[in-house]
């Protein structure tokens, strides 16, 4: 499957190709006597242009059909066959997508297309990726069980690390591809991320953690007036901080089948409100974060409360590390202080009189301050501002504490602009203006499972964690209002 983009990029010419020999022929994954081929005929076009035709074979799994044809694409012009066959491939990945059925196909934009193709040597890389995940739906849905068992054991380790090489074509693809289609997409590729992640866990001798560039995909993009960070990543890939695995086979099912979906979305100004220098802003706009399950039917997995839920959350945004022309970070919120609980009971004694009755007379008051679920805090890290978000530690994640204040967020985290209203502010000198640098969005989130309805009866829980850092450029133009 590494020949891949060369084979299908250097087809022969109408003129070239033999007339002896109407079809090429490609092994994507293969043994002694089986093998899943991917087969080129050409076809008869127009007058001035000659189409190929793709299509899937399995040979020799079937006693009765030793050549099945599992899936064929539409015809494709032989002078340019890659972009249509990404188009075709990419629909068909996106309507089989773990989620609710579509009304109709999806119609993607051929500038998606074009918009990962145009990152230098990456797109063999992210046609590999599309191409397997293709073919996993295949193997899945239409073809027996050794067909599946064939491509897995293709699939190892380099094979999917050479398929993910292909970040900066992947987020080019996603930014221009929509919220919708995105979210299928990622979807579609996070199942069979977990998928290869089960049978890698049942390998004897397999080093942990899992590399990260294998965990999932990210990418950052300034977009009017946001920089918008997304993040996707199976659960069972994020790094496994401790606590005892679950035995129970129902509740591991449904802890292997689950994803991570981050959005940050940060809104930047720059300002020249001082002749002396530059401001640069910045303030939150929106954090959602979900896990959410990877599965076709409401019936997919026998215990659906079995979800990990985010814990902690930490945003970083800043110039690159060692730069020097800016100052800052300036903090907009100061360290919580949160005010306590607090009753007091005061009680008097006295005697009217000699030999008179007793009398008592007692006081009591209370303060009761708010509590939030979510608690939020901002830090500097060198010349990076930091949002920090904590529901809970370690602590209570191991003792099953605070069951109810936990269980509330079994939804997800969606923090707005009121949550986290104070901005980060920094300043550049004057001769800066103009110029164009790069700055840098990180997100850390961990992520907790408690047992059963957030109560630690089983013994089970565990917490995970995971990190992405993207680049994202910032003009130092100042705003006119």
């Amino acid at each position: 499957m590494d020949d891949l983009y060369s084979w299908l990029t250097n087809l022969p010419f109408s003129s070239d190709w033999p007339a002896s020999e109407p079809c090429k022929t490609l092994t994507l994954a293969g043994s002694t006597n089986k093998s899943i081929l991917l087969k080129a005929d050409r076809t008869a076009g127009s007058n001035t242009e000659t189409l190929v035709t793709f299509s899937i074979l399995l040979l020799g799994f079937h006693p009765s059909n030793p050549n099945k044809t599992l899936w064929i694409s539409n015809p494709c012009p032989l002078s340019s066959p890659l972009p249509p066959l990404l188009l075709h491939l990419l629909q068909e990945v996106i309507s089989l997508a773990p989620s609710p059925p579509l009304p109709s196909p999806p119609k993607l934009q051929p500038n998606a297309i074009s918009s990962a193709l145009s990152i230098p040597n990456e797109a063999p890389a992210f046609l590999k990726l599309v191409f397997l995940c293709r073919l996993f739906w295949l193997c899945a849905r239409d073809a027996p069980a050794e067909a599946g068992f064939l491509l897995f054991r293709t699939l190892d380790e380099p094979t999917l690390d050479s398929a993910l090489a292909c970040k900066r074509a992947a987020g080019a693809f996603l930014a221009a591809l929509g919220p919708d289609w995105e979210q299928r997409f990622m979807r579609s590729l996070g199942y069979l991320l977990a998928k290869w992640l089960v049978l890698r866990e049942l390998q004897p001798g397999v080093a942990e953690p899992l590399p990260r560039h294998l965990r999932g995909l990210s990418y950052a993009v300034d977009s009017h007036g946001l920089w918008v960070l997304k993040a996707y990543v199976p659960v069972p890939a994020m790094q496994r901080l401790g606590g005892p695995a679950a035995e129970d086979s129902a509740i591991r099912y449904s802890l292997a089948h689950q994803q991570l979906e981050a959005v940050v979305q940060l809104e930047y100004a720059v300002c020249l409100r001082d002749p002396r220098f530059i401001r640069i802003e910045l303030r939150v706009d929106n954090i959602r974060v979900h896990v959410v399950r990877l599965g076709y039917k409401e019936d997919d997995d026998v215990d659906v409360e079995a979800r990990h839920v985010p814990t902690r959350v930490r945003v970083l945004v800043g110039p690159e590390v060692g730069s020097g022309y800016v100052t800052g970070p300036s903090l907009g919120r100061s360290t919580s202080n949160p005010e306590r609980e607090i009753e007091s009971t005061r009680m008097v004694k006295g005697r009217v009189g000699k030999g008179g009755a007793e009398l008592r007379a007692k006081a009591r008051t209370c303060e009761r301050a708010r509590v939030k679920r979510w608690k939020w805090e901002q830090e500097a890290d060198g010349c990076a501002g930091v949002y920090e978000g904590v529901l809970c530690d370690g602590a209570d994640v191991a003792g099953g504490r605070d069951a109810m204040r936990i269980g509330g967020a079994r939804r997800g985290l969606v923090v707005a602009g009121d949550e986290v209203a104070e901005g980060v502010t920094w300043r550049a000198g004057k001769e800066m203006e103009g110029r164009v640098v790069t700055w840098r969005v990180g997100l850390k989130i961990w992520v907790s499972y408690f047992g059963e309805k957030g109560i630690n009866k089983s013994g089970c829980f565990e917490t995970r964690c995971e990190e992405w850092t993207e680049e994202v450029d910032l003009a130092l133009v100042p705003f006119v209002n």
